[in-house]
C-alpha cells in the first residue's frame, strides 16, 4: 500500500525548509567559482597576463591610497590652483594697504619674493588675446572668491606674454607674471603617471609570460607532432624555466622510449615474416604438387592470404626512416594512372576532376594510399568515381565515392581501426585483412592532413581525403609508408 500523504505539511513549508539549503555558502560558492571559470580565457599567456597586471595596478592604487591618507601632498607653486590662491593672498593685501607708499613697499617686498607683480592704471589697457591661465582662473580658481575680479579679454601692451590682472578698484589694477603649469583636465599628472607605471608593468609582464610559455607552447607543439614527420623525432632544445625544462626532458626521454618500442616492434615482426617466408614457400611447392584441384586450390588460396597479411603487416609497421622525400606531381595525370591500372583489371573506376593540378607531395606514398581506398571500393561496388578539387581553403580534397551498401554509421569511426572489418555490411567476399584503410590514414596524417568517410545517398560510401595547402603544411611530413 502507499504511504499515507502527510497532510499536515504545505507545499509552501517544503519550500521553504529547502530554499537555505540550494543557498548555502557551499553551493554559491560553488556556482560562482565555475562562473568565473567560464569568463576567464583559455590561453594561459593571456591568464597569466592578466594576473600580473591586476596585480600590479592594485598594488599601485593601494600605494597610493596609503600615501595620500598618510601624507599631504606639497604644495605646487606651478599650478593654477596655487596662483589663484596667491592672486587672491596679494590682492586683498594691497587693498588693505593705506596710501601708494605702502602698496610699492609690499609689491617691492613680493618682487623680492620671486614673483614679478606691479601696479597698473586700467586706462592703459588695450583689448587683447587672453591668456588661457587667465581665463581659466577668471571662470574656475576664483568663482567662489566674488572680491576678485580677473580682468578678460585686456592685456597690458608692455606687460609680459603670461600676464595675470586682478582689479585693485575702478582705476587701478595688479598685473601679475606667473609661469603656471597647465595639464588637460582629463588627464591630471598623478593619472598619467599611473598610466604609464601600469602600461610599462604590462609590457614587462608579457615579455615575463612569454618567456615562460614560448617552451611550453613548444613543447605542446612537439608532442601534437610527434610521429608525423622525421624531424618530429628530434630531441627537444633546453629552455625556460626548470619546470619547463623538466618537462621537456621528461619528453625526450619518452620519445626515445617510444622510438626505440617502436623499432623493435619492427624489427621482430620483420624478423618473424622472414622465418615465415621459408616455411610457406615450402608449403607452396608441396601445395601445387597435389593432384585433387579440390584440396590444392583452397591450400594455395589460405598460402596466398597469409603472404598477404604478413605483406600488409610489415606495410603498416615500415620504419619512418625509409620514408621518400617531397615530390611536385600532377595531380589529375597520378590520379588517371591509379584509375587506369583499376580500369585494366576489369573494374569501373573512372577520374573527374581538374586537368593540371600541382602539388608536392610524397608520390609512392599516396599512391598507396589512394590505391588501397579505391581497392577497398572495388570489393564492394560496381561503379566507383575519384574526383580532385579544391575547397575553400585551398586544401586538397581527393574523392572516392562508390555504389556500394554502404558502412552503418555507428561504424563509420571503426574502420580505420587495424584489422577491422564491417563483412556484414560490406559483403561476405572480402579478401582484405582490415589495415588498407588504416595505412592509408597513417599516410594522410604524415602528409598533415584526415581523411572523412560519410554515407552515399541512396546508397554507397563516400571517402574524401583532405591534404593541407602547400604554404601551411608543417615540417615534411611524409614518412609514410611506401608502397611495396
Amino acid at each position: 500500500m502507499p504511504a499515507p500523504l502527510d497532510t499536515t505539511r504545505s507545499p509552501a513549508h517544503d519550500i521553504r525548509t529547502d530554499f537555505p539549503s540550494r543557498l548555502s555558502a557551499s553551493n554559491v560558492g560553488k556556482r560562482l567559482v565555475t562562473f568565473i571559470q567560464r569568463m576567464l580565457p583559455q590561453n594561459i599567456t593571456t591568464q597569466i597576463t592578466g594576473l600580473v597586471a591586476v596585480s600590479v595596478s592594485l598594488g599601485i592604487v593601494l600605494l597610493a591610497a596609503i600615501l595620500w591618507f598618510l601624507y599631504d601632498p606639497p604644495a605646487r607653486d606651478d599650478s593654477p590652483f596655487y596662483a589663484a590662491a596667491r592672486i587672491t593672498e596679494i590682492t586683498r593685501i594691497v587693498r588693505a594697504a593705506k596710501g601708494a607708499t605702502e602698496i610699492d613697499a609690499i609689491l617691492n617686498a613680493i618682487e623680492r619674493s620671486g614673483l614679478q607683480v606691479r601696479r597698473i592704471n586700467l586706462a592703459d589697457l588695450a583689448p587683447g588675446r587672453t591668456d588661457a591661465l587667465s581665463a581659466r582662473l577668471a571662470t574656475h580658481p576664483l568663482e567662489s572668491r566674488r572680491d576678485i575680479e580677473i580682468l578678460d579679454g585686456v592685456r597690458d601692451p608692455a606687460g609680459p606674454p603670461s600676464q595675470i590682472i586682478a582689479r585693485l578698484d575702478d582705476s587701478h589694477g595688479l598685473m601679475f607674471n606667473l609661469a603656471v603649469r597647465t595639464w588637460p583636465m582629463f588627464i591630471p599628472p598623478t593619472a598619467l603617471l599611473l598610466i604609464t607605471v601600469v602600461f610599462s608593468a604590462l609590457l614587462m609582464s608579457i615579455y615575463a609570460v612569454r618567456w615562460v610559455v614560448a617552451p611550453l607552447a613548444a613543447v605542446a607543439s612537439a608532442a601534437t607532432s610527434f610521429g608525423r614527420s622525421q624531424q618530429s623525432y628530434d630531441a627537444l632544445s633546453r629552455r625556460g624555466p626548470r619546470e619547463i625544462t623538466q618537462v621537456t626532458d621528461a619528453l625526450n626521454e619518452m620519445r626515445t622510449r617510444i622510438r626505440s618500442l617502436l623499432n623493435d616492434r619492427t624489427r621482430m615482426l620483420a624478423a618473424i615474416s622472414h622465418d615465415l617466408r621459408t616455411p610457406l614457400t615450402r608449403l607452396r611447392l608441396r601445395a601445387e604438387q597435389i593432384q585433387q584441384d579440390s584440396l590444392r586450390a583452397p591450400m594455395l588460396r589460405d598460402i596466398t592470404k597469409i603472404g598477404r597479411m604478413l605483406d600488409d603487416t610489415l606495410e603498416y609497421l615500415r620504419d619512418d626512416a625509409k620514408s621518400e622525400p617531397l615530390t611536385r606531381v600532377d595531380l589529375p595525370s597520378f590520379l588517371q594512372t591509379i584509375c587506369s591500372d583499376f580500369s585494366d583489371m576489369g573494374h569501373a573506376v573512372t577520374y573527374a576532376g581538374p586537368e593540371h593540378l600541382s602539388y608536392a607531395c610524397h608520390p609512392r606514398a599516396l599512391s598507396r594510399a589512394v590505391t588501397n581506398i579505391v581497392e577497398n571500393a572495388v570489393k564492394h561496388a560496381s561503379t566507383i568515381n575519384v574526383s580532385l578539387g579544391t575547397n575553400a581553403g585551398d586544401a586538397i580534397e581527393i574523392d572516392v565515392s562508390d555504389d556500394g551498401p554502404g558502412i552503418p554509421a555507428p561504424l563509420l569511426d571503426q574502420v580505420f581501426q587495424p584489422f577491422f572489418k564491417v563483412d556484414d555490411a560490406r559483403g561476405e567476399n572480402n579478401s582484405g585483412f582490415g589495415l588498407g584503410l588504416s595505412i592509408a590514414l597513417e599516410i594522410t596524417k604524415r602528409h598533415g592532413g584526415h581523411i572523412e568517410m560519410r554515407p552515399r545517398l541512396p546508397t554507397g560510401l563516400q571517402v574524401l581525403m583532405l591534404l593541407p595547402p602547400e604554404g601551411s603544411r608543417q615540417a615534411p611530413t611524409g614518412d609514410g609508408p611506401a608502397s611495396g
